[in-house]
């Protein structure tokens, strides 16, 4: 579970809602035809950009932003040197049973064990994470359009509201839900696209980032495995994936185990 964006998110949409109840009664930030411009408005315009299964695929993709943790690259690292050990020790066949952390390496030391070589097993999984990127990128881009789209409904709304009042100047009574669903709409859209949209968006294209990054680092392991490099230079290799900070982190521990 990534708190960040629960807690984020959560709150919010709770800071939001305690300036609407400390304030005037919350009825009045409720306004079905509001509702009905910005919500139904910006998801069918979104749903026009996109396919129905890009469109739905993405909310399920949405849920990687709060439920995904991917491991740690110094984690990684040292259950690819514990794999690499084995391999060196036992062969690759011993390799067969072990259970790893991620589908994706889990995949390629099967491959391993199945005997391919290096040149087909960076071919395959390259290709494997080229196809998980751009799923990741789709779902990215949907809630970047709705980011897009919703202010943009928001407005529209605050123009038939206003259009609304101007052609009824003469029946006071009909002035109030007018400006309603003017005001109302401008801030479900802003809401939307702020508080929901924006946030989704950026933290899947993180998410696209480093899993692509960690793809990348079980990738170069595999491959090494399968030369037969030493494990030593295997971790030496994939240092390359920590930062700075990580890197000095480790000097300072196998300084400290010598």
């Amino acid at each position: 579970m990534d708190f960040a964006t629960l807690i984020g998110l959560v709150g919010a949409i709770l800071l939001i809602a305690s300036a609407v109840i400390l304030g005037v009664s919350p009825d009045v930030f409720i306004n079905p035809p509001s509702i009905l411009i910005v919500v139904g408005g910006t998801m069918l315009v979104v749903l026009a950009k996109f396919s129905f299964s890009q469109f739905f695929s993405a909310f399920k993709v949405a849920a990687r932003a709060f439920k995904f943790r991917l491991p740690d690259t110094r984690e990684s690292i040292d259950e690819l040197i514990e794999v690499a050990n084995v391999a060196r020790k036992q062969g690759v066949l011993g390799l067969e049973e072990r259970e790893v952390g991620s589908p994706f390496l889990g995949q390629g030391i099967q491959m391993l064990v199945d005997g391919q070589n290096a040149e087909t097993i960076k071919h395959l999984l390259s290709k494997e994470r080229l196809l998980t990127l751009d799923h990741n990128r789709s779902g990215a881009k949907v809630f970047t359009a709705m980011a897009d789209v919703a202010p943009a409904m928001g407005m529209i709304g605050t123009l038939i509201g206003l259009v609304q009042m101007l052609s009824n100047m003469e029946d006071p009574k009909s002035i109030g839900p007018a400006m309603a669903v003017a005001l109302l709409t401008t801030l479900y859209g802003a809401m939307i696209a702020t508080m929901i949209a924006t946030p989704i968006a950026d933290k899947l294209s993180l998410r696209m980032t480093e899993e692509a990054r960690l793809q990348s680092l079980y990738i170069d392991a595999l491959v090494a495995i399968k030369e037969g490099t030493n494990p030593r230079i295997i971790e030496q290799m994939l240092s390359s994936y920590l930062t700075p900070k990580e890197r000095e982190k480790t000097s300072e521990a196998e300084t400290a185990g010598a």
